[in-house]
């Protein structure tokens, strides 16, 4: 994910903040904001023949505590138009082979319950629902549960 990218990847990321079932944020940050929270060695974008970004995904660490090292949330984002076409399942696929390759053991999200396309693309790549965790913020004016998913690596011990 370059710079160059940071256009598109942030309109990806307000039409899914739009649909209003991907995310509490209400609008995408700077690139400025946007860059400086993602881990940089795991941030891929999907680019069709032309050079047009398809989608992205990337990770954030959970927390600073070194127990927790090993541990990050991630996102995938597919543009509207790319949807159905294995964008999602190829990126998110290609971040859990970064992650792996890194020693992360552990790869999770909190996924809106309404959002049944992704928590379908997630259990297509092997992450498991952990639970549900109820009430959890408000968004839009009403309160909203998210079901934790996560993904134990089978190669970092």
């Amino acid at each position: 994910m370059l710079p160059g990218y940071a256009e598109q990847v942030l309109a990806i990321y307000q039409a899914g903040i739009g649909g209003g079932d991907a995310t509490f944020e209400t609008t995408a940050p700077t690139w400025e904001a946007f860059d400086a929270s993602w881990l940089t060695g795991h941030r891929l974008v999907a680019l069709d023949g032309g050079g047009r970004v398809l989608g992205w995904a990337a990770v954030v660490p959970v927390s600073e505590r070194c127990a927790y090292a090993g541990v990050v949330e991630h996102s995938v984002y597919v543009h509207p138009d790319a949807r159905g076409r294995g964008v999602g399942l190829a990126l998110l696929e290609a971040l859990l082979a970064s992650t792996d390759a890194a020693g992360i053991w552990t790869v999770q999200s909190g996924i809106f319950p309404e959002n049944t396309a992704s928590l379908a693309l997630h259990a297509k790549a092997g992450l498991r629902v952990v639970g549900t965790r109820e009430r959890l913020g408000k968004h839009g004016g009403r309160w909203r549960g998210v079901v934790l998913i996560e993904r134990r690596s089978p190669v970092v011990s």
